[in-house]
């Protein structure tokens, strides 16, 4: 009887530890924070009215999407890093999607609009517009210093954010970054990391999967 009970306590004690491990990975990913080359600016910046063509060869400008919250991504489809990164773009754009919020990818591919199109084609792209800067005036008239580079617009039409190399664009911390940017009023000038990190101070304050994991294991030993 005794060998019984020494045997139920051990495969608890197993199974409790195995969870533990696993409510420790929760709360470790998400306590991740932004990337690293992942620049939040203290306040907004000016941006020059940059100028692009789209899939029908109109002239298009910045000033098309003020009002909304812009993703602008300059991109080339012989950049290796922005091939992987643009299925993260589609699924931002899916998941953010509405009238306060776009993803803007500009390609400098020189092959233009048909190059940009096929490769949508290749990775399945479901959510992204064409843009095209076969002039690479875009690139240039940002001071980006490599592809990808991306930045974040607010409602205003300033930059608040920007990223040079690629991202995990659907990323939960990312997503959360971009949320109170997208739900304020355009003209409204609240500071872009104030808020971030007001939000991962709220969710840092709240009980999170581990806590209630040592709750739970607490309890059990009781028994």
């Amino acid at each position: 009887m005794k060998s019984d009970v020494g045997s139920t306590s051990g495969r608890t004690a197993v199974y409790a530890a195995a969870l533990l491990v696993a409510l420790m990975s929760v709360q470790l990913g998400a306590a991740q924070s932004l990337p690293n080359n992942f620049v939040v600016h203290n306040s907004p910046r000016p941006l020059a009215n940059l100028q692009f063509e789209d899939d029908s060869g109109q002239g298009r400008s910045l000033t098309d999407f003020k009002g909304k919250v812009v993703v602008l991504n300059i991109w080339a489809t012989w950049c290796v890093p922005c091939r992987q990164e643009m299925p993260t773009l589609d699924r931002l754009q899916a998941a953010l999607s509405g009238p306060n919020f776009q993803v803007v990818p500009v390609s400098i591919d020189r092959g233009g609009v048909d190059t940009i199109r096929k490769f949508y084609a290749e990775i399945a792209v479901q959510q992204l517009g064409i843009y095209v800067d076969k002039s690479g005036q875009v690139l240039r008239g940002l001071g980006a210093i490599g592809l990808p580079t991306t930045l974040i617009i607010d409602r205003s039409g300033q930059e608040v954010a920007r990223i040079v190399g690629p991202a995990e664009w659907d990323s939960r911390e990312i997503v959360q970054f971009l949320r109170p940017i997208v739900d304020q009023p355009a003209g409204n000038r609240a500071n872009a990391k104030t808020d971030h990190a007001r939000v991962v101070e709220a969710e840092r304050d709240a009980p999170g999967a581990l806590q209630r994991g040592f709750a739970w294991l607490k309890a059990l030993f009781r028994r």
